[in-house]
């Protein structure tokens, strides 16, 4: 068996880790990764002290069904980053990255032991083409490898330029790594954020720690905030889980919507809450005034209400696999609100929020929603919204890609796979294998929500492709 893995962030380590943990056949493991930032992609390689984990240790292990693997490895490391408000330890970035980089060497040594020969190209990969019984792989240098198995791993899209401002002096088109987009942004100069999600609140908190005196104002079509993360009390939802969905599914040969709200309605019942009071809260998301739902949100961080707690949960843990199952109509309602969706399933850290509120009670931050334009004009950028114009020196581009969009640099490989037959392109995005030795991992994978996976899905993603390929 010879396994090629392209691409060598945080979906390749977890895959390594389960092919360690799973017997059966061995034979050759081939990385191909291009990039510097081997098995830490571009989310957590080196970058300021301020760019931070944005979920507890719990959620980040790359084990899959081991929630303890990442906590132990910080180990008493994470003293040093506690964040008071959460409870829980939140460390940069990139020492999450050192974490993934140990992870994957630990794997690729038991690997070795197990009679595995692992090694890593640093090639990027642009082809891969029916070569006989075998997959054949071209790189952009020329080179030409061949496997039996093609694990895609490329990680997700790029940022996409919404205003066109691509070239333009003064705008940054990918912010990461925040330790060079910021080195070049004058401490006194006004900065303009396209986009209010979690990309946006780590330019904020950045500027900010970096002792950044100028006007900051975060650009946004809806306004919305993420919601802020509420103190984890290690409940597992009884109803509003994998197993009641899959029962359902197998009594019924359907789930709706209504079903899953149904499940949550038993949830909150059974902790003496009420479902039309949290269904209001989240409705209200996109209407009200983002500082003020902050300044709330911020108050209760230790409210006891499971309510949030059990919907940003099964976001990660039920959504993927429902989405599959709900009718199309199911999925449009739920689109319609996307924003609150996402905001709910990806909260920003209480040590953010609170640095967010600073700024914004002093006068230094402001929200500006309903955004029309950004046009460059002399040297400066005009911002047109619905409450009028603005102008910024700088403006950086914290939009995120959306779920299973290709990354440019993975355009040619996708098509390729395509033309052989090997894959096919899922209507809503993302790519589906069309051949058993074939497989993917990560935002990539077709089919999924609009909820960027996390990094549990991709570990249980990655355990699935390790038993797959094991008993190939």
């Amino acid at each position: 068996m010879d396994i090629a893995i392209v691409g060598g962030g945080s979906a390749a380590v977890g895959l390594l880790d389960a092919l360690a943990a799973t017997e059966g056949d061995t034979g050759t493991i081939t990385v191909f990764e291009p990039s510097s930032r081997l098995w830490r992609g571009r989310p957590y390689g080196p970058d300021l002290d301020s760019v931070l984990v944005n979920s507890p240790p719990a959620i980040m292990s790359i084990r899959h069904g081991d929630f303890g693997h990442y906590a132990a490895w910080l180990g008493e490391r994470a003293a040093d980053h506690m964040d008071e408000l959460l409870g829980r330890p939140l460390i940069p970035r990139a020492l999450y990255g050192d974490y993934l980089a140990h992870t994957a060497e630990k794997a690729i040594a038991a690997l070795g032991e197990q009679g595995w020969r692992v090694r890593t190209v640093a090639a990027r990969v642009t082809e891969v083409v029916r070569s006989g019984e075998r997959l054949g792989l071209r790189a952009h240098d020329a080179s030409e490898h061949e496997a039996t198995h093609v694990a895609l791993c490329v990680g997700g899209g790029t940022p996409p330029d919404l205003y066109g401002l691509a070239g333009k002096p003064g705008f940054t088109a990918d912010p990461y790594p925040l330790a060079d987009t910021l080195e070049h942004v004058p401490a006194g100069a006004d900065v303009a954020i396209i986009g209010s999600g979690l990309t946006a609140v780590d330019v904020v908190v950045s500027l900010a720690a970096r002792g950044h005196q100028g006007r900051i104002t975060l650009l946004s079509r809806s306004g919305v905030l993420p919601h802020v993360w509420q103190r984890p009390d290690d409940r597992r939802p009884r109803h509003l889980n994998a197993e009641r969905v899959a029962e359902l599914h197998r009594a019924r040969g359907t789930v709706t919507l209504d079903d899953l709200m149904a499940l949550l309605r038993e949830e909150l019942a059974e902790a003496g809450e009420d479902f039309e009071e949290l269904a209001v809260e989240l409705l209200s998301t996109e209407a009200e005034d983002p500082v003020q739902r902050l300044g709330r949100q911020i108050a209760a961080i230790d409210d006891p209400r499971i309510g949030r707690r059990v919907v940003q949960q099964a976001a990660h843990t039920v959504g993927p696999f429902a989405w599959r199952l709900l009718p199309e109509a199911d999925r449009a309602r739920l689109r319609r609100h996307l924003r609150t969706a996402v905001s709910v399933a990806s909260p920003m850290v209480p040590v953010n929020a609170s640095a967010l509120m600073r700024l914004l009670e002093s006068g230094q931050l402001a929200v500006a929603a309903g955004i029309h334009a950004i046009e460059p004009e002399s040297g400066r950028f005009r911002v047109r919204d619905h409450d009028g114009e603005r102008t910024a020196k700088i403006v950086i581009n914290a939009v995120n890609p959306s779920p299973q969009a290709t990354p440019r640099t993975a355009r040619h490989l996708v098509r390729s796979l395509v033309t052989e037959g090997l894959a096919t392109p899922h209507p809503a995005g993302g790519l589906l294998p069309a051949h058993p030795r074939v497989h993917v991992i990560g935002d990539l994978t077709g089919g999924g929500s609009f909820i960027t996976p996390s990094i549990p899905g991709i570990a249980a993603q990655a355990a699935r492709t390790a038993r797959a390929l094991r008993t190939a």
